[in-house]
């Protein structure tokens, strides 16, 4: 008889300043679908402010589309604790403020407390970087995360999937990124090369 405890999946999703509140939100909504997984979100102040301005929702819409929340000033929360198993971490969006603070291992709020520990404890740190143009500083940041372990991610669409809508943009984009964790089947359908699709 097996008497081991089942850990579940967990996974922290992070929303930042940056522009592309979107993909948190449904970011949240697509571990929501796959199902057993405990989603843990944190959001930062300037994060919320694009959450209002883009989408026009409130921390009550939110909050119950994460199984947990944390405030990004609880630096005692769990997921500052590489005792907490996770399967890892997305930013989505990612800033270039929180990207820089990662890069450096500041850890001067929750969200790049817990990005620190995702990457010390090697497990899958996927940063949605949001900027543009790229200047040298930023591109130095990206290089020293994916030098850590991480993976940087922009939020950049894939037209080869012929999206119709935005909606559809957004949620091809997700399927991506929640597919570098591994939680189960491909969410993106694979491509199958130009000849299949003439």
């Amino acid at each position: 008889m097996d008497t081991r405890i089942a850990v579940p999946r967990r996974v922290i999703v992070a929303i930042t300043g940056a522009s592309g509140a979107i993909y948190g939100i449904r970011l949240l909504h697509a571990l929501r679908r796959i199902g057993g997984v405990e989603s843990h979100l944190l959001v930062s102040s300037a994060g919320w402010l694009n959450i209002h301005h883009e989408l026009q929702l409130t921390k009550e819409d939110v909050h119950p589309l994460a199984d947990v929340v944390h405030s990004v000033r609880d630096i005692g929360a769990s997921v500052a604790s590489g005792s907490l198993t996770t399967h890892g971490m997305i930013v989505a969006p990612c800033s270039m403020k929180t990207l820089a603070s990662i890069a450096h291992g500041l850890s001067d709020n929750l969200i790049c407390r817990a990005a620190d520990v995702t990457l010390k404890e090697r497990r899958r740190l996927v940063l949605m970087v949001r900027e543009t143009p790229l200047n040298l500083v930023h591109l130095r940041n990206m290089t020293a995360v994916t030098e850590m372990g991480g993976i940087v991610f922009p939020s950049v669409p894939a037209f080869y999937s012929k999206p119709a809508t935005l909606d559809e943009m957004v949620d091809y984009t997700v399927a991506r990124v929640v597919d570098l964790l591994s939680l189960g089947p491909s969410l993106a359908p694979a491509w199958e090369g130009l000849g299949a699709n003439e």
